[in-house]
């Protein structure tokens, strides 16, 4: 759907200028960059990537110059796969075939003893590989590929995990997400203050490129003004087409389910001048660099370099309900999966249908142990059974927002879409019933019916969970055309969402206080952000804002003759 002449519509690439430098595009600028030689160049990054065709590009490259690269792959100096299996075992969940405790360590651990690469007599000995930067090096590159492209690749059965063998079978997401995942970030954030340059790979014969120093600088800035991370939507068997037809987003994909506005493990930012010139750097690499700037002091004194909120769409029209699941409590939540904090959520109702409902808490009469037997008598032996004897609905009306603690039952009914305003924890959904949903394989989709009524908050029910969880809107702040509301808070969830309604002509004043804001156009053509230091952002319907701590005041205006709602969530 166009929008009319003179209001934004949503983009999908919005992009951030470099400062102080340029991206470019090929392996032969990348390798003209480099210093004199003769050196050890280490480079480093995920395991997903098609390093073949890297080395291709870069013998290719250097053959029309005539420079000398020799080649070393790290991964031939991995430790053996049994060997790499113990060290990385879920000790909590040894047989788990979902989920696994988050793996501590580092990257090292998955190693038989770093190489030690001879310095060439003249040219580029190239280290390369997941772990590259381990062996002593001269200058450090790192190639990425977004995180989108390893799930689908281990999903499509075309990659393995870190460090995995040939012969060691198909890799598994649960290893990816729990295992890969969280030791590449930590050892790519610990590389971060000395990359000398950082190298997009979604194009492997021609990639782009950006020289470290620039990266951090284009970083240094980002974390003083507010900007947007660029948005994904993945397709699941509930999948709905509102993205498609409002956003203009995945045409050609068969639905447009889940979509990541911002989610800090999988996020990026995209940085450069245009289409085919630009690089895309994870959005908690700049967190990392500079936690105290984007989160403020503190979150990050609470959370570390943790970015803890996320949003995200859950799209519904034209599609399915999700399941009906619950999230890790928290002792859970750290104890078994690792996790530091839980997956508190909120549901914001962009769109809601006529006759559409979320599903939420437990009924005031559920029998909790008939509706564990009817789970596993569903997950076993693929009986259905009517949820809604034991879980609560509530319309799913426009604008209306529900909380979710840790442990409640909740799900979308079909013909919503949901802004989900959460704790950034993700992979965390204990499902308690699907449907009897298959995939795309005619396999049933999983359920966790043990971990989900090991969390289930039996509090949370009947009377209770409309006084608590559906909240009636409280004005905290209101000027000359505005007001701000709080619509969301709980004392046992850490983050708040607020709404700012701006008639026409209205304009919002407002700080961060130290605590970084993150804002979303509800409804309305869009709005104007605009700092006290002469940041100005227009914001269209349904984008979504990052405005780091470090920024202060700032004042918000509607776009056209109309108003303008949005919400804004923080950290208390």
């Amino acid at each position: 759907m166009t929008p009319p002449a003179g209001v934004p519509s949503y983009d999908a690439h919005p992009r951030q200028a470099p400062v102080g430098g340029t991206v470019v595009r090929g392996w032969a600028a990348a390798l003209a960059a480099l210093p004199d030689g003769p050196g050890v160049l280490a480079l480093d990054g995920p395991g997903v990537l098609d390093w073949t065709a890297a080395v291709a590009g870069l013998r290719a490259a250097a053959a029309t110059t005539g420079l000398p690269l020799s080649f070393l792959d790290v991964r031939e100096h991995h430790a053996p796969w049994d060997v790499v299996e113990k060290a990385t075992r879920s000790a909590r969940l040894p047989d788990d075939p979902h989920f696994a405790t988050l793996a501590e360590g580092t990257l090292a651990d998955l190693f038989d003893g770093v190489p030690a690469p001879g310095r060439p007599g003249a040219g580029w000995a190239v280290v390369l590989g997941p772990g590259a930067a381990l062996v002593a090096h001269d200058v450090l590159w790192y190639a990425d590929l977004p995180k989108r492209y390893a799930e689908a690749a281990i999903t499509a059965g075309t990659a393995r995990n870190l460090a995995q063998p040939e012969d060691a079978g198909p890799g598994t997401t649960k290893r990816l997400f729990y295992i890969d995942w969280p030791l590449l970030d930590q050892h790519r954030e610990s590389l971060a203050p000395r990359l000398d340059r950082w190298l997009d790979l979604q194009d492997t014969a021609s990639p782009a490129s950006l020289d470290g120093a620039t990266l951090r600088r284009t970083a240094a800035a980002l974390a003083g003004r507010p900007f947007r991370t660029r948005p994904t939507f993945n397709t699941t068997s509930w999948g709905g087409h509102w993205a498609q037809n409002t956003l203009g987003m995945n045409q050609e994909a068969r639905n447009t389910a889940l979509g990541y506005e911002l989610i800090a493990p999988e996020s990026g930012v995209l940085v450069g001048d245009g289409p085919g010139a630009e690089v895309e750097v994870p959005f908690q690499l700049l967190v990392g660099l500079h936690p105290r700037e984007i989160m403020g002091e503190p979150v990050h004194r609470a959370f570390g370099t943790s970015f803890p909120v996320r949003f995200d769409y859950l799209d519904t029209v034209d599609g399915g309900s999700l399941s009906v699941h619950c999230h890790p409590q928290s002792d859970y939540m750290r104890e078994v999966f690792g996790w530091p904090y839980t997956q508190h959520e909120t549901y914001y109702m962009m769109v809601g249908g006529e006759d559409a409902k979320v599903y939420l808490g437990l009924r005031e009469d559920a029998d909790v142990e008939r509706f564990e037997r009817e789970a596993h008598a569903a997950h076993h032996h693929g009986q259905a059974f009517d949820i809604e004897r034991h879980v609560g609905t509530f319309p799913a009306d426009p604008h209306q927002l529900f909380l979710i603690p840790a442990g409640t039952p909740h799900g979308s009914g079909r013909g919503n879409v949901v802004l989900e305003i959460s704790a950034t924890p993700y992979l965390y959904s204990l499902r308690f019933y699907d449907w009897l949903r298959r995939d795309a394989d005619g396999a049933q989709r999983p359920v966790h019916v043990g971990h989900a009524f090991s969390n289930l908050d039996r509090s949370r029910a009947g009377a209770a969970v409309a006084d608590t969880l559906v909240p009636r809107p409280r004005t905290l702040r209101e000027g000359d055309g505005w007001h701000e509301e709080v619509i969301g808070s709980l004392p046992e969830m850490f983050f708040e969402v607020r709404r700012t309604v701006l008639a026409p002509g209205g304009r919002a004043d407002d700080d961060t206080a130290d605590r970084f804001h993150i804002l979303n156009v509800v409804e309305g053509e869009g709005a104007v952000v605009e700092t006290a230091a002469g940041h100005r952002v227009t914001l269209a319907y349904a984008e979504t804002l990052v405005v780091p701590a470090a920024v202060g005041r700032y004042t918000v205006a509607p776009l056209g003759a109309g108003g303008a709602r949005l919400v804004k969530a923080l950290v208390r």
